[in-house]
């Protein structure tokens, strides 16, 4: 993890009027339009996702399980807190955020939950150094319609390598149609769609297309 938090980070918060407090942020919407700003292509939206979003993505965790879920684009945390506030233990929740700043944001907001900076496309090499071989969730926030294809596709593979035949890979997207068409070898259902989110969004479940019908 060496060189992956900001030195003085609370330091940096503060020169740029942010309030930084553990588990409630204040200031969490500005922190992400400077980071859209910076880099529009990695993050594909303007605003943090509401809170309404937020709660249809952790009704789809198995709270009940004991699997490790796992938290693709972490961003300001919304969906993260969603997470931790619907009854998830923070002992199964593993955060991937590509931003430097964004992830020791993460870091500093939710204190016993693994957050890992990198790139998604190498999922399990960035889980290598935990032992986590296996995830019965991954719930994504990534921008995969504005991606190239092979990204998309290699960030479903690198998701489904750790999900096997049973898990369930959960994302939201701001257009009509599946972010996943046949190409990714997944089944996709609407799970559940939140009129109040600007702009208004689906959340989608993903299993992989069962061996018979692949095999065909």
């Amino acid at each position: 993890m060496k060189g992956n938090i900001i030195p003085n980070f609370d330091n940096f918060a503060t020169s740029r009027g942010l309030t930084m407090r553990r588990e409630r942020p204040e200031g969490t919407t500005a922190l992400f339009l400077s980071r859209w700003l910076k880099a529009p292509h990695r993050i594909g939206a303007l605003a943090p996702s509401s809170r309404q979003l937020a709660r249809a993505m952790a009704r789809q965790i198995d709270l009940a399980g004991d699997g490790v879920v796992i938290e693709l684009g972490g961003g300001t945390g919304s969906i993260t807190r969603a997470l931790l506030a619907a009854g998830l233990a923070r002992r199964r929740l593993v955060v991937v955020e590509r931003d430097p700043t964004l992830a020791a944001a993460l870091r500093l907001w939710f204190p016993g939950v693994k957050v890992l900076r990198g790139d998604a496309a190498e999922l399990r090499a960035l889980l290598l150094p935990l032992g986590v071989m296996r995830a019965a969730t991954v719930v994504s926030s990534l921008p995969l319609l504005s991606m190239p294809k092979r990204v998309r596709l290699r960030i479903v593979a690198e998701a489904f390598a750790l999900l096997g035949e049973r898990g369930t890979f959960v994302q939201f997207t701001y257009g009509v149609a599946s972010p996943l068409g046949p190409e990714s070898g997944l089944v996709g259902a609407v799970a559940q769609r939140v009129w109040w989110n600007f702009p208004p969004a689906v959340v989608w479940r993903f299993r992989r297309r069962p061996a018979i019908a692949r095999a065909a």
